[in-house]
């Protein structure tokens, strides 16, 4: 039997339309039961469950959460960052002509991971790519000990050596502007030409004139390491070298290696006393912080060993414990 339902038309309608429905004023005015008003509250005010609940990365360098789709994984030692840090950091480092390889910004990366070639194209923009190109190129070329740059500035070619004399002063012949020079000082080198062996091997970025570059001993400008060869300029500053390219510390004047010489001791004799060109005072109070660290460090360790010695026992018996517990068979 079908019941007849009382029910206010004007509410229906203002219902219908608080509840934002797009109807129709001939929807509006047609019959509506309450039933269908009870259903169609129902539908509209149906909780939603579908909520994106996706965990948020957290950035090691700027410290920000993120959504996984604004993050950046480095293939080689997948570490993760938000992609505008690793942007930024990408772009500091060609722009600065720091590095030719980008490592991971993670000082902490397990795998010492670098940034692959197709992934800083795809980052950063057209012009600073080719910069990056360009420094890839030249550091070739400063590495590879059978090619060197033309000495003239307006030139900017990279000429090959004879591979069988690479050591030795020999003349090369520019491919682009057919200019004659030594390799080994730089200078025109006319028929005749003999050059000094003393005269230490420089080399010049593309643009400088080697003819003009005078090299007398210690005062050279430009040297190479004497680890990895890569030339080094030095306009100002100390004698003690820090290669970019391989991190070997060494002295400007001898070229003697001064990786374990934390104190600067190779500055108190010889040749190159007093050649460090810091005062008397900075090398005394480098040296006491030296000298604090390392008593820091033995003091700690001298303290710690009786704590240690104390908590060997029980750390013993706690393995033997847990081995002895994985070994018994589970009651039956």
């Amino acid at each position: 039997m079908e019941h007849e339902y009382s029910y206010n038309r004007l509410t229906a309608k203002r219902f219908i339309l608080r509840s934002g429905s797009c109807l129709s004023s001939l929807q509006l005015d047609k019959r509506l039961s309450v039933p269908d008003l009870c259903i169609m509250s129902s539908s509209l005010y149906e909780p939603s469950w579908d909520v994106d609940l996706a965990p948020l990365l957290s950035c090691k360098l700027c410290l920000g959460e993120f959504p996984l789709e604004q993050m950046t994984t480095i293939s080689q030692c997948q570490c993760i960052f938000c992609s505008l840090c690793l942007k930024q950091y990408v772009e500091l480092l060609i722009k600065e002509g720091l590095e030719t390889v980008i490592s991971c910004p993670d000082s902490a990366c397990p795998k010492l991971g670098h940034l692959l070639e197709n992934e800083i194209e795809s980052m950063v923009a057209n012009d600073i790519m080719q910069r990056y190109k360009r420094l890839q190129f030249e550091r070739e070329v400063l590495l590879d000990p059978c090619r060197t740059w033309c000495p003239s500035s307006s030139c900017q070619s990279v000429c090959q050596l004879n591979e069988s004399e690479v050591q030795l002063p020999q003349p090369v012949q520019c491919p682009q502007c057919s200019l004659l020079f030594c390799s080994a000082c730089r200078a025109d080198c006319p028929t005749g030409h003999t050059c000094q062996e003393s005269v230490p091997i420089t080399t010049f970025l593309p643009g400088e004139n080697g003819s003009n570059f005078k090299s007398e001993g210690d005062e050279a400008p430009i040297k190479r390491c004497p680890k990895c060869k890569v030339y080094i300029e030095r306009d100002e500053g100390c004698a003690q070298m820090m290669c970019k390219n391989c991190k070997h510390a060494f002295c400007w004047y001898c070229l003697e290696s001064l990786d374990d010489d934390f104190l600067l001791i190779h500055y108190d004799k010889g040749p190159c006393r007093n050649k460090l060109g810091h005062s008397r005072a900075s090398v005394i109070w480098h040296r006491t912080q030296v000298v604090g660290i390392f008593a820091g460090f033995g003091l700690l360790l001298l303290v710690a060993s009786p704590f240690l010695l104390l908590a060997t026992p029980f750390v013993l018996c706690c393995k033997c414990k847990c081995k002895r517990g994985d070994d018994d068979p589970l009651p039956t």
